[in-house]
């Protein structure tokens, strides 16, 4: 096992200039191994630097999706939604979505299918909904170019909604395959229809408040307490849409309206652990045992769980194994990527895990006792394989220290 230091890794970055800091949180079920460590200094909108605190607030980009998962999960614990059910009459433009095989000859004519089954909860949850983002398929990247709303489509300041932002067809008929892609946006809005609520209320009302989580809110954001604190508020990012963290593009967040719970939120790293440890201890505060014991089972079909194990062997997987080796056995949760073996000396079986942008991981190892989160602080332009290394530091070098903390102890 590759043997990384924490401390000593990130600085050296930092002191190369090939990011600026880094924000690492990470703790057990009872809260008795906690670890909690700062390293480098944000840049100020004025310009001033400031050493990087806990309560600095982060932009999640896709570590998002794990809140999201739980709003909806809640949903139907309440009997809402739920997870197989058709989602038809709550959402019908997902029902009208039809499937797209490709285009005619002369390139300008889309190729399209009836959808048979329908979208399901669990397949927004799991990206097995046909439902992927365009920059993982050429297919959808054409029809977005040709037929998508435009900027000037949407409102005065090029805003869209879910809804209009992802308005292409399906891939793959649903349940039938995997790829990344919005079904946490869809999710978000689905909740947000059987609510009455935005995802931001509804998020602040039943996951934040039971675990003492005021400081979260979706791009834009505008509460001063909060912007004073903001990484993503510099001169490199004046608009602060999180630029750094999505590798220096921030349209994703730019051109959105509403809350989007694919990539949208705000909040900080200890807050954010709060919600993993939540989880990892299973302590009924945002979901039933059961709920929670149900995010931690592999949730595709035979069918999908072959498309998912080849778009974990593809080029692009590299991005979907979030740190994991290629020949390590994974499935789909609700919420991330599932081990389904032990690797030695570090996550247990039925680890549970994801990531948000260039910069973000995070994982809860429920075997093992562990869960935590890292954020890398890049500079701009960024480095990715340096930013690739400094996760999976993160993600070993937690596992020592806990070690480390054990055998002081003598436990």
């Amino acid at each position: 096992m590759t043997k990384g230091d924490i401390e000593t890794d990130f600085q050296a970055a930092i002191d190369t200039g090939k990011i600026h800091g880094g924000i690492i949180c990470a703790t057990d079920a009872e809260g008795r191994f906690i670890y909690n460590k700062t390293l480098g200094e944000r840049t100020l909108l004025s310009g001033e630097k400031r050493p990087h605190q806990l309560d600095d607030v982060l932009f999640l980009a896709s570590a998002t999706k794990l809140l999201a998962t739980v709003a909806a999960l809640q949903c139907v614990e309440e009997g809402l939604l739920s997870l197989t059910g058709d989602l038809s009459s709550v959402v019908p433009e997902l029902a009208a979505k039809q499937i797209l095989t490709g285009f005619s000859e002369d390139g300008e004519t889309p190729l399209l299918e009836p959808q048979a089954p329908p979208v399901t909860l669990e397949m927004l949850l799991s990206h097995s909904s046909g439902l992927v983002y365009h920059f993982f398929n050429p297919l959808v990247a054409r029809w977005r170019e040709k037929f998508a709303p435009q900027a000037q489509d949407s409102n005065e300041n090029g805003e869209m909604t879910v809804e209009e932002l992802f308005s292409y067809p399906l891939v793959f008929q649903p349940g039938a395959g995997w790829m990344y892609g919005p079904g946490l946006d869809w999710a978000g809005r689905i909740v947000e229809h059987v609510t009455g609520k935005t995802l931001c209320e509804r998020m602040h009302e039943r996951i934040f408040g039971p675990l003492g989580i005021t400081d979260a809110q979706f791009y834009p954001v505008t509460r001063e307490d909060l912007r004073a604190r903001l990484v993503d508020l510099n001169p490199n990012d004046p608009d602060a849409l999180g630029c750094a963290v999505l590798g220096g593009d921030g349209n994703m967040n730019k051109q959105t309206k509403g809350d989007f719970g694919g990539h949208g939120l705000f909040m900080t790293a200890p807050d954010y652990v709060k919600v993993l440890r939540s989880l990892l201890a299973n302590d009924g505060k945002i979901l039933k045992p059961a709920t929670v014991d149900s995010m931690f089972e592999h949730h595709l079909c035979p069918e999908a769980t072959e498309s998912y194990r080849a778009a974990l062997a593809s080029p692009m997987g590299i991005f979907f194994r979030v740190g994991i080796a290629p020949d390590t056995k994974a499935g789909h949760g609700l919420g991330g990527l599932l081990t389904l073996q032990d690797v030695d000396g570090w996550y247990g079986e039925r680890t549970l895990t994801w990531g948000g942008g260039l910069t973000f991981a995070w994982f809860i190892d429920r075997k093992n006792d562990l869960c935590g989160v890292g954020a890398v602080q890049a500079s701009l332009p960024t480095d990715n394989e340096t930013i690739s290394a400094l996760k999976q530091t993160f993600r070993r070098d937690v596992y020592h220290k806990r070690a480390a903390w054990k055998e002081e102890r003598g436990s």
